[in-house]
């Protein structure tokens, strides 16, 4: 299977481990014991760093899209990956923004909370658009 593949399935995998515990998160913070909420702040944090990580390398080996955009404009690009990109970035930021701070019931957190559903929204569509090629992925031998 070709790197890029590996990437994307690596991707998928701790996305939905990502948005499981965030949502697990969120959940725990309204009447859960301290325990139990703490379990998943830890669980949330490493896999969204190994989701991060993985995301530098996917944005690694599609550089020459961004460099596109920064030459040519957005023109016929897909706008619905440039905003992920963007959003994406903002979860980033108030994700590790977090760490600096009690995060549990603060204003920061609640954006992080916020801005991480509209990007499991828009990452499932983006996802969702290329499953056929995902498919294709699997069966490809080197």
């Amino acid at each position: 299977m070709k790197r890029i593949f590996v990437i994307d399935w690596i991707l998928i995998v701790v996305f939905i481990m990502s948005a499981i515990s965030g949502f697990g998160l969120h959940v725990a913070g309204h009447g859960g014991t301290h325990e139990v909420w703490h379990n998943w702040a830890v669980f949330h944090v490493f896999v969204s760093m190994l989701f991060l990580i993985a995301v530098i390398f996917h944005v690694a080996m599609h550089l020459e899209w961004y460099k596109g955009i920064i030459k040519k404009g957005i023109g016929r690009k897909s706008k619905v990956t440039a905003v992920l990109s963007v959003i994406f970035l903002l979860l980033s930021v108030t994700g590790l923004a977090l760490w600096g701070i009690n995060g549990a019931n603060s204003l920061l957190g609640l954006w992080h909370y916020k801005i991480g559903v509209i990007t499991t929204v828009i990452t499932l569509g983006h996802v969702i658009k290329r499953l056929s090629v995902f498919r294709k992925s699997l069966n490809c031998r080197r």
